[in-house]
């Protein structure tokens, strides 16, 4: 019984990420799952408490996932939901753990039993978003991330908010318990680090970079269509020569979204120079001079100059007169859909990539910061890889913005805006402003601060104009010193309840 309940809690609790963005509903649920873990008998069965908690959350909050099956023809379409399923009974794993050093530590103290799940809780968010190529998605911080603790970010990352999160949930639980001195000083705490310095004052710039970003409003189900090339360079042109803004005159860089270009924007074979060319030449057909494109877009690799012997998810700088200035490569590949693990033994057993074709990329170097013409540096992640916090910058060259293009045509209406909200917190967390563009939305335009300042719903068609909103002037102390911060704070809170646990028994506290 106590595992169903705690099944229903979880799954209750995803309902605080984005689209629904009920956010009480997480430290509520928590307070809950603080309950069954004390009333749990002996280990076993709160490990499994844990574990049943967080398959609830998952398979709610990844219901995503399920509709990229529906856009191949490879793999039956319902086969999404067992991939939702058992991918869930797995990163469960990691959150049973936290639910495991609870029951450990707190059996004889509440308190010690709320630190150690808050504490760990982080730590192993953390693992599961670096252990195994990681899957970062969700963590439970970004249900915080319209209140006034997303700013605190900027000092204790995603992973510190995830720990406010669960220390909230466990607070309300001691105030249930009527255990009053712990939340009271919990609260005062909270409010206090409402006071963190944050990101200080923007950074003073010269001239702003203006700039223009296309939403195309091309679906999954068309782009790799025979000939649907063509349609989709004449709607990317057409919106990128729409008039201007005249109050913020002509924009110097137009960003188009993750593989804009679904014909190879680079290619190593010596006979495909031509097609090439004539690829880039249309991209920038649309460019006025001393304006720049950034566009995602194929890379194919070639050992011999004859053969293709990889490929790449990129991002091409290009002028007017169709130069590639500078490039990108994704670096974090999405596994069974940039690469499929272990192609030799999947495929036999009739499994295959979710995106078209046989070929897996090719990872490219990590985070890289590319220098602009006229000055200054922009960071790339491409898709997925603006989930994976404190993995997002080259911190020795700190960019003034990051882009992100992506293609969440295929994630249904739960995962383009879980995907806006964790680029919102890299935002917040490096102090720098992020760009968007998507085929289908939500393309958008995010300050330092981690606040929407423009977006284009899903599903629609459109351009956004503006400037280029500044960097804070320094680096955030997360951007300096990266998720060593929440970790610190992690295992602090797990030995205090160690400490705690070993003292004479509680008086309720």
């Amino acid at each position: 019984m106590h595992f169903l309940i705690a099944l229903v809690l979880g799954a209750l609790s995803a309902f605080a990420f984005e689209p629904v963005g009920w956010w009480p509903l997480m430290p509520l649920a928590f307070a809950g799952l603080c309950e069954l873990i004390a009333r749990a008998a002996s280990l076993r069965r709160a490990l499994l408490i844990g574990w049943g908690f967080a398959v609830g959350q998952f398979c709610v909050g990844l219901n995503w996932i399920a509709t990229a099956f529906t856009f191949q023809a490879a793999m039956p379409a319902w086969l999404g939901w067992i991939a939702v399923v058992l991918l869930s009974f797995y990163l469960a794993a990691f959150m049973m753990l936290a639910a495991g050093l609870a029951w450990k530590y707190g059996r004889e103290r509440r308190l010690a039993l709320v630190l150690a799940l808050a504490g760990a809780w982080a730590i192993t968010e953390w693992l599961r978003g670096t252990m195994f190529t990681g899957f970062a998605w969700n963590p439970v911080g970004v249900a915080l991330l319209d209140t006034p603790w997303r700013e605190t970010s900027a000092t204790i990352g995603t992973y510190g908010l995830s720990m406010l999160v669960v220390l909230a949930g466990g607070m309300a639980w001691l105030a249930w318990n009527r255990a009053w001195r712990a939340p009271v000083t919990f609260a005062a705490i909270a409010l206090l680090l409402l006071a963190l310095p944050g990101q200080g004052d923007p950074a003073v710039v010269g001239s702003p970079k203006r700039i223009r970003i296309v939403q195309p409003n091309i679906g999954q189900a068309d782009k790799w269509r025979d000939g649907f090339d063509a349609i989709a360079a004449q709607r990317l042109a057409s919106l990128s020569r729409r008039p201007f803004n005249r109050d913020l005159g002509p924009p110097g860089l137009l960003f188009w979204p993750e593989a804009a270009v679904t014909e190879p924007l680079s290619d190593e074979r010596a006979a495909a120079a031509p097609i090439v060319a004539a690829e880039r030449a249309r991209a920038v057909h649309s460019l006025a001079p001393g304006a720049w494109l950034v566009t995602g877009g194929l890379g194919l690799n070639s050992r011999d100059g004859i053969s293709v012997s990889g490929a790449t998810n990129s991002v091409f700088l290009f002028d007017h007169e169709a130069r590639a200035l500078a490039r990108y490569d994704k670096a974090h590949l999405v596994p069974y859909g940039e690469y499929l693990p272990m192609r030799p033994i999947l495929s036999a057993i009739g499994l295959s990539r979710l995106a078209p074709g046989d070929l897996d990329f090719a990872d490219g170097p990590g985070p890289r910061s590319l220098a602009l013409p006229g000055g200054g540096l922009m960071g790339l992640q491409i898709c997925y890889e603006i989930i994976f916090s404190g993995q997002v910058v080259d911190r020795a060259h700190r960019p003034q913005f990051l882009f992100n293009p992506s293609n969440d045509a295929w994630f249904g209406a739960w995962g383009p805006p879980q995907h806006l909200a964790q680029a919102r917190l890299r935002a917040a967390e490096e102090g720098i402003p992020v760009i968007r563009s998507t085929p289908t939305g939500i393309s958008a335009l995010i300050d330092a601060r981690g606040r929407l300042l423009r977006s284009i719903p899903a599903g629609t068609a459109g351009i956004i104009d503006a400037d280029l909103p500044p960097p804070a002037a320094q680096a955030t102390l997360f951007a300096q010193l990266g998720n060593i911060i929440p970790l610190l704070l992690g295992f602090a809170l797990l030995v205090a309840a160690i400490a705690l646990s070993r003292r004479p028994r509680y008086r309720q506290t």
